[in-house]
């Protein structure tokens, strides 16, 4: 199915998603105060690879169907070394969260935003570790730029990994980070030794369930990760 299946068929099951998907928060640590936290967004973008597809051999999306991540330096006090979506605070110039999700996707990546389609805002998420409530911003990629980490005191890594290859179940295992006496599980990918997991990697996964594309996968294999 997936040798025929066009990319663009993504971008209405994303569009689908967004508008019928069960967003209902998750276990999540919530925000003392969501007033005082941080207002931030993310741009998670969609799009269809310019090299190699995915080599699996059997994908619930099309092989050339990407998505846009990158990797934090590990000298940031926030969330150091892990692989993110790009985004970051909302600056007091920014007319929305969209505007913040592109202006910081532009600053981090040096992709350019008039190529890039906003299909929807989910609902805000907390993230309580570095007090942020995060808006998601789903893009699709109708023109894609090129790419590269722009501040290297920032990010240091931005690449766009094949989508059917974070469904492939041999990719997938559930996190396990501790914190004092508290352990938190989550999912996780192994994408060829590139770890992610924490607020990524849950977004991704809700997303993935909310498409309709989640592969079935052994969610008893759990692997401990840090920062």
């Amino acid at each position: 199915m997936s040798d025929i299946q066009h990319p663009d068929g993504a971008r209405a099951q994303l569009l689908n998603a967004a508008q019928t998907g069960d967003w209902a928060a998750r276990v999540l640590p919530q925000l003392a105060d969501w007033s005082a936290a941080r207002e931030s967004a993310v741009l998670i973008l969609f799009g269809v690879l310019d090299s190699i597809p995915a080599r699996t051999v059997d994908a619930a999306v099309a092989r050339d169907l990407d998505v846009l991540l990158q990797r934090r330096a590990s000298t940031l006090s926030s969330h150091p070394g892990q692989v993110s979506f790009p985004g970051g605070g909302r600056d007091a110039g920014d007319r929305d969260v969209v505007d913040t999700a592109l202006r910081e996707a532009e600053e981090e990546t040096g992709l350019d935003p008039t190529g890039v389609e906003v299909l929807a805002t989910l609902p805000e998420i907390p993230l309580a570790i570095s007090n942020h409530r995060v808006t998601p911003v789903l893009g699709w990629w109708t023109t894609p730029s090129k790419v590269a980490a722009v501040d290297h005191a920032e990010t240091v890594e931005v690449f766009r990994v094949p989508v059917a290859q974070l469904l492939d179940p041999a990719t997938r295992f559930r996190s396990v980070t501790s914190r004092g006496p508290l352990s938190f599980k989550g999912p996780a990918f192994d994408v060829d030794g590139t770890i992610i997991w924490g607020f990524t990697a849950m977004v991704l996964d809700r997303l993935f369930d909310a498409c309709g594309w989640t592969v079935p996968w052994d969610e008893t294999d759990e692997r401990s990760v840090t920062n």
